[in-house]
């Protein structure tokens, strides 16, 4: 009877979890809404887009004195002949609240393809170009970073602006930054104990399912879950679309970006550690390209599995930090353990909800065969309907698909949890083998490339 009760609160935790984050983001959804409805009273459209001579600052109101002054994008790459001039440019494109600066800092990691070439061809004066060779190349995305860090904090003191008021953002190789994203960073950035900024993650080719059922992973639920974050002060890094002060990035010594696997995770633990407050954004976002084929799929969320562990360490400094809450606490360690909970967890639930359906099949509850048939399909139906909500949900709130095609993404994603579940046991073999090569992810070619 026990574990038939386990059982049955198995299934009752899974939707009530999904209802809970639901309520994050509708909230969010409730709030951008009036948002919109201020700005277009004041006739401001937020997007930080200004003519010569104009003085206001979107939607933000008189400066605070704390946002940003300067923006560094920086663009890391390394054979990104197929994406990186549309990158380049819409990065080059955006604009921030009047009166800063936006610069872009392409970090080209070793690059024996076209890449060069495409950046060449792009002349901005506000295109900065780091160039790094072998052997210093090709170490990672993290080593990238921190020689782009490097750079920009000489900049910073050769121009005399003051790290406080500079705030350097990563964008992918594939990644389109939203029109907006800078005037939302700079509003989330007038507090001055805000040291860094994630905006939401968004998949660009989602033409095919399994590129759509990515966008609704991280467009949707992932986006609840930062927003339930904002709440606890847990907000994680995404490597795609985060922003960082330069004096928040100076606390964490010469190289803030870690070779770790999935170095965003572990420099956002250390910002944690060190103090600094993370906040998160839905209202910006930053495009990438999703993967279509499985292999590469599995591959990278094998990385991203393998660097949850490799942030383990990170475990007993968390639990001493006496600045971090109870709450966030959990939010952290289980984020951590993530990779272990979903190994053992899985094997787990498997077991004692076959146990339950066998218990209810051959107990007194069960008569016949069309019960058993009807119990398993209420199982069925609560495991799947979470999914279906995610899919109107997304419908309702991004309004860029059609309901049936967001339902059929609701429909594949228990399928996509369950690559997630072979990358996980593969991350595991990886690093109880200490295998840790950094493996990139292989861009598309896209159908345009405009200037």
């Amino acid at each position: 009877m026990t574990l038939l009760l386990i059982g049955v609160a198995l299934l009752v935790a899974w939707p009530l979890y999904n209802v809970a984050l639901v309520f994050y983001t509708a909230r969010d959804s409730v709030y951008a809404a009036r948002h919109r409805r201020r700005a277009a009273r004041r006739g401001d459209t937020g997007l930080g887009a200004t003519a010569p001579g104009d003085t206001r600052r979107g939607d933000l109101g008189p400066s605070a004195g704390h946002e940003p002054g300067v923006f560094w994008i920086v663009v890391p790459c390394l054979n990104e002949e197929r994406v990186i001039g549309r990158t380049a440019r819409n990065a080059l494109a955006l604009r921030g609240p009047a009166g800063t600066r936006t610069r872009v800092l392409v970090v080209d990691d070793g690059s024996d393809d076209g890449t060069p070439d495409v950046i060449a061809a792009i002349e901005d004066p506000n295109l900065r170009v780091l160039r790094r060779t072998l052997p210093n190349a090709r170490k990672g995305k993290g080593e990238a970073l921190n020689a782009a860090y490097r750079y920009i904090r000489q900049q910073t003191a050769d121009d005399g602006d003051d790290p406080a008021r500079v705030a350097v953002g990563v964008i992918d190789g594939d990644g389109r930054g939203s029109a907006n994203m800078l005037v939302n960073v700079s509003d989330a950035m007038r507090d001055p104990e805000v040291g860094a900024v994630q905006c939401r993650v968004r998949i660009h080719n989602r033409d095919r399912i399994l590129a759509a059922v990515q966008d609704m992973e991280f467009a949707c639920i992932a986006n609840a879950s930062q927003l339930m974050r904002n709440s606890l002060g847990t907000v994680g890094l995404g490597g795609n679309g985060q922003f960082t002060r330069l004096s928040a990035l100076a606390l964490l010594g010469d190289a803030p970006w870690s070779s770790c696997l999935v170095e965003d995770l572990e420099l956002g633990l250390r910002l944690h550690l060190a103090g600094v407050r993370i906040r998160y954004t839905a209202q910006a976002a930053v495009t990438q390209q999703g993967l279509v084929d499985v292999r590469r799929l599995l591959r990278q969320r094998t990385r991203w599995a393998q660097g949850n562990l490799q942030c383990i360490r990170y475990v007993p400094k968390l639990y001493r930090a006496a600045h971090i809450s109870n709450a966030a606490m959990v939010e952290m360690l289980y984020y951590l353990l993530a990779p272990w909970l979903n190994a053992v967890g899985t094997v787990v639930m498997t077991a004692v909800t076959g146990y339950s359906l066998w218990h209810l099949a051959d107990g007194p509850t069960i008569h016949s065969r069309l019960q058993l048939l009807a119990t398993v399909a209420v199982w069925l139906a609560a495991m799947v309907a979470p999914f279906l909500t995610w899919g109107v949900l997304h419908r309702l709130q991004l309004r860029d698909e059609k309901l049936r095609r967001c339902l059929l993404a609701g429909l594949c994603y228990p399928a996509f949890l369950l690559l997630g579940l072979v990358s996980t046991y593969r991350a595991i073999g990886r690093q109880l083998t200490r295998r840790n090569a950094w493996a990139k992810t292989e861009r598309l070619a896209e159908a345009t490339n405009p200037t």
